[in-house]
This record gives C-alpha cells, structure tokens and sequence, in this order.
C-alpha cells in the first residue's frame, strides 16, 4: 500500500520522474504517484511547483520538493537507513555530481537535438555530438566503476540513475534513425552497463518499454511538427 505521507507527481515518460523513482525504488519507500497528462498541468503540480511548473514533483508529509536530481539527493539524505545512492567518499562524490551534471547540460540536449536537427548536415553534426559525449562516459565508467558492474560500484547508485535514466530515449532515437549510438566497438563497457542497469530489480519495473516510448516520441514531434491552428 503507498504510503501517504509521500507522493511523486510525474509522467510515465518522463527520465527525470524515473530518478525519483529508481530512488524511491533504492530506499524501499512506498509513495502514491500522481500522474499528469500531457499538454495539461494539474493544479496539485502548479501549487507544488509554481516557480519551474514542472514535473517530477516529490511530496514529503507536506512539503514539495523539486528537480529530478534534488529529490534523489533528498531521498538519499532522508531514508538514510537504506542503501547509499551517492559516494561516500568526497572525491568521488563530486565526480558522480560532475557527471551528472554534464549527462543533463551537454549530452541530453545533443541527443534531443538529432530530432530537432533540420537538414542532413545539421542531425551529422548532432550524431557526432553524441557519440563523442558518449564516448566520455565511457572514460567515466571505467573511472567510477573501477572495475564493477555500476558507475556507482556494485550497486545502482547516483550516476547511474541520472544517466541511466536516459537509455529508454537513447534507444527510441536509434530506432527512428535506424543506426546504433551505444556501440560495442566504441563503447564496450557502457553496453554491459546498460543491459545490467535496465535488468536491475530497482529499475526494471519502471523503465518504459521502447515501443511504447517509440509511440509517444511520434506523437509529440508531431505536434511539434504540426502547423499551428487558428
């Protein structure tokens, strides 16, 4: 039974609500999860959230809290009882935020930018962002994991959700352009990564499945694509 005292408003589709999530997962914390629909904005989401008005939303006995990477902070500091979602150690704390913060800033946004690309020239330009930020995480990986199966050792920890959550997209990006950006010849040690994290008992029951998240990326760049109405 969820428990009342915490509720995570968000979208199914959404990477960021999948932090919170995994978190949640992590910790063992049942929660009420409060769905929006798309194109609408629910009153609980505006009074939660009325700076960003946006999802994922974490509500704790009352008070919201705000911004994917915040809330698994959050949730990590709180539910301290349960396994540790960031590093112990400083530097490799810092490191795991420093990624973080590159995955949202940098290489999420070269993703999404070979849907938007127009014209051949500029979605080249795109792809080649991407796989040479991917090809940084790999470095990363072999870093962080220092030599185990997670960035954050045996165990999905920080930066494999903020990364990690993003692989449903990645996925539904090769698809709709029929080539593969996660490679084996290129990025051996993120390949086993993914298939571990996407298999991990914390993750499995909330990662979209592809086709599902194949059809609603269709709809969305459709309406995206589509000329506005009067």
């Amino acid at each position: 039974m969820a428990n009342s005292e915490v509720k995570l408003v968000g979208a199914w589709p959404s990477p960021y609500v999948m932090r919170a999530q995994i978190a949640l997962n992590i910790k063992s914390v049942d929660y009420e999860f409060c769905a929006e629909q798309f194109g609408t904005k629910s009153e609980l989401l505006l009074k939660s959230n009325p700076i960003h008005k946006k999802i994922p939303v974490l509500i704790h006995a009352d008070k919201p809290i705000c911004e994917s990477l915040v809330i698994v902070q959050y949730i990590d500091e709180y539910w301290s009882s349960g396994p540790s979602i960031l590093p112990s150690d400083p530097y490799d704390r810092a490191m795991a935020r420093f990624w973080a913060a590159y995955v949202d800033d940098k290489w999420f946004p070269s993703l999404t930018g070979i849907a938007k690309a127009q014209g051949e020239e500029a979605k080249k330009a795109a792809i080649e962002q991407v796989k040479e930020g991917l090809v940084l995480l790999e470095d990363a990986f072999v870093k962080c994991s220092k030599g185990k199966d997670f960035f954050g050792g045996n165990c999905v920890g920080y930066l494999d959700i903020a990364f990690g959550c993003f692989l449903g997209w990645l996925r539904v990006t090769e698809k709709m352009n029929h080539m593969k950006l996660l490679d084996e010849s290129t990025t051996p040690g993120l390949v086993k990564w993914a298939d571990k994290f996407c298999s991990a008992a914390v993750v499995k029951e909330v990662m979209p499945e592809t086709d599902k998240l194949l059809e609603f990326a269709k709809m969305l760049f459709g309406k995206f694509k589509a000329p506005p109405t009067n």
